[in-house]
């Protein structure tokens, strides 16, 4: 019976790798960001675009999202992606700097937020398109709070609300594992 065990958590071990996220098996997180504010819940009514991605060989589209979650037309809710890292706070963005990327439009606070999430999207975008960690980690989309947010492993996950990021936090390592493997099929039905 033992080599039949070994075979599954070979697997585990090598989809792990591959997706380059911790398992639960593994060490947890390390990652610092700033504490997260309390909020009101995320607008009932939003809109979402699946991104289409074609072959070319820019780094912005070999990095383009599956599916952008986007409320009033802007990617995820307006924040600005950029200042999460560099402000370690949620910062609404203006239409003033603004980007096209992935099938969507992004704002930011300044110029130099929208060169440096021009130069390398992938560095700056939320997982998942932005939309909820949580709930992508249970198989279905839903909207964001952009004050319900935070950096694992130098990556920018959001949340529902706050009660929903509180769930979602009992077991972060866990809740990436199911939401990347879910996140291809979540963002094909967007």
């Amino acid at each position: 019976m033992r080599p039949l065990l070994l075979v599954p958590m070979t697997l585990l071990a090598i989809a792990a790798a591959s997706c380059g996220t911790k398992t639960a098996m593994s060490e947890p997180p390390t990652s610092t960001s700033a504490p997260v504010t309390e909020t009101a819940p995320a607008p009932e009514s939003s809109e979402t675009v699946a991104a289409t991605t074609e072959a070319t060989t820019t780094p912005a589209a070999e990095t383009a999202l599956l599916a952008v979650y986007v409320q009033d037309s802007v990617a995820i809710a307006g924040a600005d992606p950029v200042a999460y890292f560099t402000d370690s706070a949620y910062v609404p963005g203006t239409s003033e700097f603004s980007h096209e990327w992935s099938g969507a439009t992004w704002h930011f606070a300044s110029a130099e937020n929208r060169d440096a999430f021009a130069a390398n999207p992938g560095q700056y975008a939320p997982q998942y398109g932005g939309f909820c960690a949580w709930a992508v980690s249970q198989g279905y989309s839903a909207a964001v709070d952009p004050e319900a947010w935070k950096i694992v492993d130098g990556k920018l996950y959001l949340n529902y609300d706050q009660n929903v990021q509180a769930r979602w936090a009992q077991d972060i390592p866990g809740n990436i594992a199911k939401a990347d493997t879910n996140w291809p099929e979540v963002a094909a039905n967007e």
